[in-house]
Protein backbone atom coordinates (compact mmCIF):
# COMPACT_ATOMS: atom_id res chain seq x y z
CA UNK A 1 0.00 0.00 0.00
CA UNK A 2 1.84 3.51 -0.57
CA UNK A 3 1.60 6.29 1.68
CA UNK A 4 1.28 9.86 0.34
CA UNK A 5 3.61 11.98 2.35
CA UNK A 6 2.83 15.74 2.88
CA UNK A 7 5.55 17.82 2.70
CA UNK A 8 5.55 20.49 5.42
CA UNK A 9 5.83 24.18 3.81
CA UNK A 10 9.63 25.64 4.37
CA UNK A 11 10.40 26.98 7.96
CA UNK A 12 9.51 31.04 7.75
CA UNK A 13 7.40 30.47 4.54
CA UNK A 14 3.54 31.39 6.26
CA UNK A 15 0.73 30.19 4.48
CA UNK A 16 -1.98 33.24 4.17
CA UNK A 17 -5.03 32.04 5.19
CA UNK A 18 -8.65 32.74 4.03
CA UNK A 19 -10.42 34.80 6.32
CA UNK A 20 -13.41 32.90 8.35
CA UNK A 21 -15.89 35.44 6.88
CA UNK A 22 -15.29 35.05 3.41
CA UNK A 23 -14.81 31.54 3.27
CA UNK A 24 -18.64 31.16 4.71
CA UNK A 25 -19.83 34.27 2.16
CA UNK A 26 -18.74 32.26 -0.97
CA UNK A 27 -20.64 29.28 0.01
CA UNK A 28 -23.80 31.05 0.99
CA UNK A 29 -23.73 33.31 -2.42
CA UNK A 30 -23.49 30.41 -4.14
CA UNK A 31 -26.64 28.69 -2.37
CA UNK A 32 -28.57 32.08 -3.13
CA UNK A 33 -27.66 31.81 -6.61
CA UNK A 34 -29.30 29.02 -7.18
CA UNK A 35 -32.30 29.07 -5.10
CA UNK A 36 -32.74 32.92 -6.64
CA UNK A 37 -31.29 33.12 -9.74
CA UNK A 38 -33.98 31.27 -11.60
CA UNK A 39 -37.03 33.17 -9.82
CA UNK A 40 -35.20 36.09 -10.58
CA UNK A 41 -34.17 34.73 -14.09
CA UNK A 42 -37.91 33.79 -15.23
CA UNK A 43 -39.56 37.13 -13.39
CA UNK A 44 -37.24 39.53 -15.41
CA UNK A 45 -37.47 37.58 -19.18
CA UNK A 46 -41.07 37.82 -18.69
CA UNK A 47 -41.39 41.68 -17.65
CA UNK A 48 -38.90 42.29 -19.95
CA UNK A 49 -40.18 40.66 -22.72
CA UNK A 50 -44.26 42.74 -21.70
CA UNK A 51 -42.65 45.99 -21.81
CA UNK A 52 -40.67 45.65 -24.96
CA UNK A 53 -44.07 45.29 -26.34
CA UNK A 54 -45.91 48.19 -24.14
CA UNK A 55 -42.70 50.48 -25.43
CA UNK A 56 -42.80 49.79 -28.99
CA UNK A 57 -46.87 49.84 -29.45
CA UNK A 58 -46.49 53.23 -27.12
CA UNK A 59 -43.79 54.43 -29.43
CA UNK A 60 -45.31 53.61 -33.16
CA UNK A 61 -48.43 55.95 -31.98
CA UNK A 62 -46.25 58.82 -31.56
CA UNK A 63 -48.73 61.04 -29.75
CA UNK A 64 -47.57 60.48 -26.05
CA UNK A 65 -45.54 64.26 -27.48
CA UNK A 66 -48.60 65.52 -27.79
CA UNK A 67 -50.32 65.23 -24.37
CA UNK A 68 -49.51 67.09 -21.21
CA UNK A 69 -46.50 65.54 -19.09
CA UNK A 70 -48.62 64.84 -15.81
CA UNK A 71 -51.37 62.82 -18.05
CA UNK A 72 -49.29 60.74 -20.26
CA UNK A 73 -47.26 62.83 -22.34
CA UNK A 74 -43.69 63.94 -22.64
CA UNK A 75 -40.37 64.29 -24.88
CA UNK A 76 -39.66 60.69 -24.65
CA UNK A 77 -41.62 57.98 -24.94
CA UNK A 78 -41.05 55.98 -21.19
CA UNK A 79 -42.32 59.77 -20.31
CA UNK A 80 -45.58 57.83 -19.57
CA UNK A 81 -44.16 55.92 -16.86
CA UNK A 82 -44.33 58.74 -14.29
CA UNK A 83 -47.56 60.21 -15.44
CA UNK A 84 -50.79 60.58 -13.27
CA UNK A 85 -50.44 59.05 -9.83
CA UNK A 86 -46.31 58.97 -10.94
CA UNK A 87 -46.59 62.58 -11.42
CA UNK A 88 -47.90 63.56 -7.71
CA UNK A 89 -45.27 61.16 -6.33
CA UNK A 90 -42.33 63.29 -7.50
CA UNK A 91 -44.04 66.36 -6.59
CA UNK A 92 -44.39 65.16 -3.27
CA UNK A 93 -40.34 63.50 -3.22
CA UNK A 94 -39.67 67.50 -4.47
CA UNK A 95 -41.78 69.51 -2.48
CA UNK A 96 -43.15 67.24 0.57
CA UNK A 97 -46.58 67.94 1.54
CA UNK A 98 -49.44 70.68 2.01
CA UNK A 99 -52.68 68.99 3.18
CA UNK A 100 -55.76 71.32 2.59
CA UNK A 101 -59.20 71.00 1.40
CA UNK A 102 -59.49 73.52 -1.39
CA UNK A 103 -62.73 73.95 -3.12
CA UNK A 104 -62.74 74.18 -6.82
CA UNK A 105 -63.55 78.19 -7.66
CA UNK A 106 -66.90 77.66 -9.07
CA UNK A 107 -67.14 74.18 -10.19
CA UNK A 108 -70.46 72.21 -10.04
CA UNK A 109 -71.34 68.19 -10.14
CA UNK A 110 -69.57 65.42 -8.23
CA UNK A 111 -65.52 67.12 -7.81
CA UNK A 112 -65.31 69.80 -6.22
CA UNK A 113 -62.23 69.67 -4.36
CA UNK A 114 -58.50 70.40 -5.58
CA UNK A 115 -56.62 67.53 -6.29
CA UNK A 116 -53.89 67.21 -3.21
CA UNK A 117 -50.71 65.29 -2.58
CA UNK A 118 -51.95 64.06 0.82
CA UNK A 119 -53.69 61.29 -0.84
CA UNK A 120 -50.81 59.87 -1.75
CA UNK A 121 -49.02 58.13 1.14
CA UNK A 122 -45.36 58.52 1.48
CA UNK A 123 -43.05 55.71 1.98
CA UNK A 124 -42.64 55.40 -2.27
CA UNK A 125 -41.49 59.22 -2.52
CA UNK A 126 -39.38 59.20 0.40
CA UNK A 127 -37.88 56.31 -0.95
CA UNK A 128 -37.76 57.73 -4.60
CA UNK A 129 -35.94 60.97 -2.42
CA UNK A 130 -33.30 58.55 -0.60
CA UNK A 131 -32.40 57.15 -3.95
CA UNK A 132 -31.67 60.62 -5.81
CA UNK A 133 -30.03 62.01 -3.27
CA UNK A 134 -27.91 59.26 -2.59
CA UNK A 135 -27.49 58.06 -6.55
CA UNK A 136 -27.75 61.39 -7.70
CA UNK A 137 -30.23 60.26 -11.04
CA UNK A 138 -33.31 62.69 -11.36
CA UNK A 139 -36.29 61.70 -9.24
CA UNK A 140 -37.88 60.06 -12.28
CA UNK A 141 -34.90 57.67 -12.50
CA UNK A 142 -34.58 57.29 -8.89
CA UNK A 143 -39.02 56.20 -8.87
CA UNK A 144 -37.94 53.61 -11.36
CA UNK A 145 -35.07 52.28 -9.35
CA UNK A 146 -37.06 51.61 -6.28
CA UNK A 147 -40.05 50.42 -8.13
CA UNK A 148 -37.98 47.80 -10.33
CA UNK A 149 -35.74 46.51 -7.39
CA UNK A 150 -39.35 46.53 -5.57
CA UNK A 151 -40.88 44.37 -8.23
CA UNK A 152 -37.82 41.59 -8.23
CA UNK A 153 -38.30 41.79 -4.20
CA UNK A 154 -42.22 40.91 -4.97
CA UNK A 155 -41.04 38.21 -7.05
CA UNK A 156 -39.00 36.55 -4.62
CA UNK A 157 -41.49 36.81 -1.60
CA UNK A 158 -44.02 35.28 -3.81
CA UNK A 159 -42.24 32.42 -4.94
CA UNK A 160 -41.42 32.15 -0.90
CA UNK A 161 -45.07 31.95 0.05
CA UNK A 162 -45.88 29.66 -2.69
CA UNK A 163 -42.95 27.55 -2.50
CA UNK A 164 -44.45 26.74 1.01
CA UNK A 165 -47.42 25.69 -0.40
CA UNK A 166 -46.45 23.87 -3.68
CA UNK A 167 -42.78 23.61 -3.93
CA UNK A 168 -39.93 25.33 -5.92
CA UNK A 169 -41.69 25.14 -9.14
CA UNK A 170 -44.74 26.25 -8.26
CA UNK A 171 -43.09 29.35 -7.12
CA UNK A 172 -41.13 29.94 -10.24
CA UNK A 173 -44.79 29.65 -12.19
CA UNK A 174 -46.15 32.29 -9.23
CA UNK A 175 -43.58 34.93 -9.49
CA UNK A 176 -44.35 34.78 -13.29
CA UNK A 177 -47.79 35.48 -12.76
CA UNK A 178 -47.28 38.50 -11.08
CA UNK A 179 -44.89 39.46 -13.96
CA UNK A 180 -48.34 39.08 -16.42
CA UNK A 181 -51.41 39.76 -14.22
CA UNK A 182 -53.36 42.38 -16.04
CA UNK A 183 -52.61 45.11 -14.32
CA UNK A 184 -48.83 44.58 -13.80
CA UNK A 185 -47.92 47.50 -16.31
CA UNK A 186 -47.21 49.65 -13.16
CA UNK A 187 -44.83 47.77 -11.87
CA UNK A 188 -41.96 49.18 -13.82
CA UNK A 189 -43.43 52.80 -13.45
CA UNK A 190 -43.60 55.31 -10.83
CA UNK A 191 -46.16 53.70 -9.09
CA UNK A 192 -46.55 52.10 -5.48
CA UNK A 193 -47.85 48.76 -6.39
CA UNK A 194 -44.15 47.13 -6.82
CA UNK A 195 -43.29 48.31 -3.38
CA UNK A 196 -46.32 47.64 -1.86
CA UNK A 197 -47.06 43.69 -2.83
CA UNK A 198 -43.20 42.89 -1.87
CA UNK A 199 -44.08 44.07 1.60
CA UNK A 200 -47.20 42.69 1.77
CA UNK A 201 -45.79 39.18 0.30
CA UNK A 202 -42.48 39.29 2.87
CA UNK A 203 -45.18 39.94 5.93
CA UNK A 204 -47.26 37.28 4.99
CA UNK A 205 -44.08 34.87 4.66
CA UNK A 206 -42.55 36.22 8.34
CA UNK A 207 -46.18 35.14 9.72
CA UNK A 208 -46.42 31.95 7.96
CA UNK A 209 -42.81 31.83 9.61
CA UNK A 210 -43.83 32.80 13.04
CA UNK A 211 -41.48 35.43 12.92
CA UNK A 212 -43.68 38.23 13.90
CA UNK A 213 -41.90 41.06 14.93
CA UNK A 214 -40.24 41.11 11.22
CA UNK A 215 -43.95 40.78 10.13
CA UNK A 216 -45.35 43.37 12.47
CA UNK A 217 -42.15 46.21 11.30
CA UNK A 218 -43.11 45.07 7.26
CA UNK A 219 -46.97 45.27 7.94
CA UNK A 220 -46.64 49.05 9.38
CA UNK A 221 -43.83 49.44 6.49
CA UNK A 222 -47.19 48.59 4.01
CA UNK A 223 -49.37 50.61 5.83
CA UNK A 224 -47.21 53.91 4.69
CA UNK A 225 -47.46 52.69 1.28
CA UNK A 226 -51.16 52.51 0.25
CA UNK A 227 -54.48 52.54 2.56
CA UNK A 228 -55.12 49.21 1.75
CA UNK A 229 -52.77 47.96 3.82
CA UNK A 230 -56.24 47.70 6.52
CA UNK A 231 -56.26 44.33 5.32
CA UNK A 232 -52.89 43.36 5.92
CA UNK A 233 -53.13 44.86 9.11
CA UNK A 234 -56.28 42.85 9.89
CA UNK A 235 -55.00 39.53 8.28
CA UNK A 236 -52.04 39.78 10.94
CA UNK A 237 -54.22 40.52 14.07
CA UNK A 238 -56.11 37.45 12.62
CA UNK A 239 -53.32 35.13 12.16
CA UNK A 240 -51.75 36.58 15.44
CA UNK A 241 -54.90 35.38 17.62
CA UNK A 242 -55.10 32.05 16.04
CA UNK A 243 -51.21 31.62 16.83
CA UNK A 244 -52.45 32.85 20.70
CA UNK A 245 -55.14 30.35 20.92
CA UNK A 246 -53.14 27.40 19.89
CA UNK A 247 -50.13 28.33 22.09
CA UNK A 248 -48.69 24.89 22.78
CA UNK A 249 -50.81 22.50 20.48
CA UNK A 250 -49.22 23.27 16.96
CA UNK A 251 -47.09 20.14 16.16
CA UNK A 252 -44.99 22.45 13.66
CA UNK A 253 -43.31 24.19 16.27
CA UNK A 254 -40.38 21.60 17.29
CA UNK A 255 -40.15 20.34 21.00
CA UNK A 256 -43.52 21.78 21.84
CA UNK A 257 -41.87 25.60 21.22
CA UNK A 258 -44.52 28.08 22.31
CA UNK A 259 -44.89 31.75 20.01
CA UNK A 260 -43.57 34.38 22.42
CA UNK A 261 -47.10 36.08 23.71
CA UNK A 262 -45.21 39.82 23.59
CA UNK A 263 -43.80 39.08 19.92
CA UNK A 264 -47.41 38.50 19.21
CA UNK A 265 -48.93 41.17 20.64
CA UNK A 266 -46.00 43.41 19.62
CA UNK A 267 -46.04 43.15 16.17
CA UNK A 268 -50.08 43.86 16.37
CA UNK A 269 -49.12 46.90 18.33
CA UNK A 270 -46.80 47.97 15.68
CA UNK A 271 -48.57 46.80 12.30
CA UNK A 272 -51.09 49.47 12.30
CA UNK A 273 -48.21 52.22 13.37
CA UNK A 274 -47.84 53.29 9.93
CA UNK A 275 -51.07 53.04 8.63
CA UNK A 276 -53.51 55.05 10.66
CA UNK A 277 -50.26 57.29 11.96
CA UNK A 278 -50.40 58.77 8.55
CA UNK A 279 -54.37 59.01 8.46
CA UNK A 280 -53.96 60.78 11.28
CA UNK A 281 -51.20 63.25 10.48
CA UNK A 282 -53.34 64.68 7.07
CA UNK A 283 -56.48 64.74 9.36
CA UNK A 284 -54.98 66.66 11.77
CA UNK A 285 -53.18 69.11 9.09
CA UNK A 286 -56.61 69.76 7.38
CA UNK A 287 -58.42 69.98 10.73
CA UNK A 288 -61.09 67.45 9.75
CA UNK A 289 -60.90 64.34 11.36
CA UNK A 290 -62.07 62.89 7.89
CA UNK A 291 -60.21 64.83 6.07
CA UNK A 292 -58.85 62.26 4.05
CA UNK A 293 -61.74 60.47 3.34
CA UNK A 294 -63.64 63.74 1.81
CA UNK A 295 -60.36 64.28 -0.45
CA UNK A 296 -60.41 61.26 -2.03
CA UNK A 297 -64.29 61.55 -2.69
CA UNK A 298 -64.20 65.30 -3.09
CA UNK A 299 -61.11 65.65 -5.43
CA UNK A 300 -61.17 61.89 -7.39
CA UNK A 301 -64.51 60.40 -6.61
CA UNK A 302 -63.11 57.71 -4.59
CA UNK A 303 -65.77 56.78 -1.66
CA UNK A 304 -66.70 53.65 0.02
CA UNK A 305 -70.30 53.02 -1.69
CA UNK A 306 -71.50 49.23 -0.28
CA UNK A 307 -70.33 47.94 -3.55
CA UNK A 308 -73.37 50.04 -5.94
CA UNK A 309 -70.65 51.36 -8.13
CA UNK A 310 -69.51 47.72 -8.94
CA UNK A 311 -72.84 46.09 -9.18
CA UNK A 312 -74.44 49.03 -11.71
CA UNK A 313 -70.45 48.40 -13.68
CA UNK A 314 -71.16 44.09 -13.51
CA UNK A 315 -74.84 44.67 -14.62
CA UNK A 316 -74.64 47.02 -17.28
CA UNK A 317 -71.24 45.85 -19.32
CA UNK A 318 -73.35 42.57 -20.15
CA UNK A 319 -75.76 44.64 -22.20
CA UNK A 320 -73.98 46.83 -23.97
CA UNK A 321 -74.76 50.02 -21.52
CA UNK A 322 -71.90 52.11 -20.70
CA UNK A 323 -73.50 54.73 -19.63
CA UNK A 324 -72.17 54.83 -16.13
CA UNK A 325 -69.35 56.54 -14.00
CA UNK A 326 -65.83 56.95 -15.34
CA UNK A 327 -67.10 54.42 -18.36
CA UNK A 328 -64.01 53.49 -20.09
CA UNK A 329 -65.16 50.31 -22.34
CA UNK A 330 -62.52 48.35 -23.41
CA UNK A 331 -60.54 48.45 -19.93
CA UNK A 332 -63.88 48.34 -18.60
CA UNK A 333 -64.50 44.71 -19.79
CA UNK A 334 -61.08 43.49 -19.10
CA UNK A 335 -61.96 44.79 -15.29
CA UNK A 336 -64.91 42.80 -15.12
CA UNK A 337 -63.53 39.49 -16.45
CA UNK A 338 -60.15 40.22 -13.69
CA UNK A 339 -63.10 40.56 -10.95
CA UNK A 340 -65.42 37.67 -11.60
CA UNK A 341 -61.94 35.22 -11.97
CA UNK A 342 -60.86 35.88 -8.34
CA UNK A 343 -63.88 34.50 -6.60
CA UNK A 344 -62.94 31.53 -8.54
CA UNK A 345 -59.71 31.51 -7.83
CA UNK A 346 -60.05 32.10 -3.99
CA UNK A 347 -62.46 29.10 -3.55
CA UNK A 348 -59.11 26.85 -5.00
CA UNK A 349 -56.76 28.75 -3.07
CA UNK A 350 -59.14 27.93 0.08
CA UNK A 351 -58.99 24.11 -0.77
CA UNK A 352 -55.66 23.80 -0.43
CA UNK A 353 -55.92 25.15 3.26
CA UNK A 354 -53.29 28.12 3.27
CA UNK A 355 -52.26 29.95 6.50
CA UNK A 356 -55.10 32.40 7.78
CA UNK A 357 -53.22 35.50 6.90
CA UNK A 358 -53.13 34.35 3.05
CA UNK A 359 -57.26 34.36 3.13
CA UNK A 360 -58.07 37.02 4.83
CA UNK A 361 -55.72 39.23 3.23
CA UNK A 362 -56.96 37.90 -0.04
CA UNK A 363 -60.34 38.35 1.00
CA UNK A 364 -60.88 41.58 2.61
CA UNK A 365 -58.50 43.18 -0.31
CA UNK A 366 -60.96 42.72 -2.72
CA UNK A 367 -63.84 43.59 -0.87
CA UNK A 368 -62.39 46.54 0.18
CA UNK A 369 -61.82 46.95 -3.87
CA UNK A 370 -65.62 45.74 -5.11
CA UNK A 371 -67.01 48.49 -2.48
CA UNK A 372 -65.33 51.15 -3.35
CA UNK A 373 -66.49 53.68 -5.84
CA UNK A 374 -63.51 54.54 -8.05
CA UNK A 375 -62.24 54.19 -12.04
CA UNK A 376 -63.36 50.80 -12.61
CA UNK A 377 -61.41 50.49 -15.51
CA UNK A 378 -58.47 50.49 -13.14
CA UNK A 379 -59.34 47.47 -11.07
CA UNK A 380 -56.90 45.34 -12.38
CA UNK A 381 -53.87 47.54 -10.82
CA UNK A 382 -56.07 47.86 -7.71
CA UNK A 383 -56.32 43.74 -7.56
CA UNK A 384 -52.57 43.62 -8.35
CA UNK A 385 -51.38 42.64 -4.69
CA UNK A 386 -53.15 39.63 -4.49
CA UNK A 387 -50.34 37.53 -4.91
CA UNK A 388 -52.09 34.35 -3.05
CA UNK A 389 -54.48 33.81 -5.70
CA UNK A 390 -51.46 32.97 -7.86
CA UNK A 391 -51.19 30.07 -5.64
CA UNK A 392 -53.89 27.80 -7.29
CA UNK A 393 -52.78 28.88 -10.74
CA UNK A 394 -49.38 27.87 -10.39
CA UNK A 395 -49.69 24.10 -8.86
CA UNK A 396 -52.22 23.53 -12.07
CA UNK A 397 -49.59 24.94 -14.24
CA UNK A 398 -46.43 23.25 -12.59
CA UNK A 399 -47.66 19.89 -13.68
CA UNK A 400 -46.88 21.63 -17.40
CA UNK A 401 -43.76 20.41 -19.07
CA UNK A 402 -41.05 23.43 -20.03
CA UNK A 403 -41.74 24.30 -23.01
CA UNK A 404 -45.35 24.58 -22.47
CA UNK A 405 -45.19 26.43 -19.21
CA UNK A 406 -42.85 28.51 -21.66
CA UNK A 407 -45.51 28.78 -24.14
CA UNK A 408 -48.42 30.13 -21.70
CA UNK A 409 -46.47 32.59 -19.51
CA UNK A 410 -44.54 34.17 -22.90
CA UNK A 411 -47.61 34.38 -24.92
CA UNK A 412 -49.38 36.08 -21.59
CA UNK A 413 -46.19 38.54 -21.17
CA UNK A 414 -46.89 39.85 -24.54
CA UNK A 415 -50.36 40.12 -23.81
CA UNK A 416 -49.68 42.09 -20.81
CA UNK A 417 -47.47 44.38 -22.60
CA UNK A 418 -50.45 45.51 -24.83
CA UNK A 419 -52.90 45.78 -22.38
CA UNK A 420 -51.20 46.24 -18.71
CA UNK A 421 -48.95 48.35 -20.17
CA UNK A 422 -50.15 50.37 -23.64
CA UNK A 423 -54.24 50.43 -22.73
CA UNK A 424 -53.69 51.71 -18.69
CA UNK A 425 -51.41 54.17 -19.57
CA UNK A 426 -52.29 55.20 -23.09
CA UNK A 427 -56.26 54.65 -23.49
CA UNK A 428 -57.09 54.91 -19.60
CA UNK A 429 -56.50 56.32 -16.84
CA UNK A 430 -54.14 54.28 -14.33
Amino acid sequence: MSTVQLRRPPSGVEIPEVPRGKRQFRPRLRAAAVRYGPVLLTYGVLKLAGFAVFMYLLDSTGDFREKNPRFGGGEHAWDVLASWDGWWYQQIAAHGYDPALKPVPGATGLITLEGNSAAFFPLYPALMRLVSECTGLGLYGAGMTVSVVASFAAALGIHAVARRLGGHRAGLVAAGLWAVWPGSGTEWSGYSESLYTALAAWACHAVMSRRWLTAGLLTCAAGLCRPTAVALVAALAVAAAAALLRRGDDPSHPGGSRPSVRRLLAAVAIAPLGLFGYLAWVNWRMGDINGYSKLQDGAWAHKFDWGVHTFNVLTSIPVGDFDYLFAMPFEDVIGVCVVLMVPVLTVLLLRLRPAAVLVVYTVLSYLMVMTTQQYFGNVSRYLLPLFPLFVPLALAMRRLRWPSLAAVLGTAALASGSYAGYVLFQLGVP
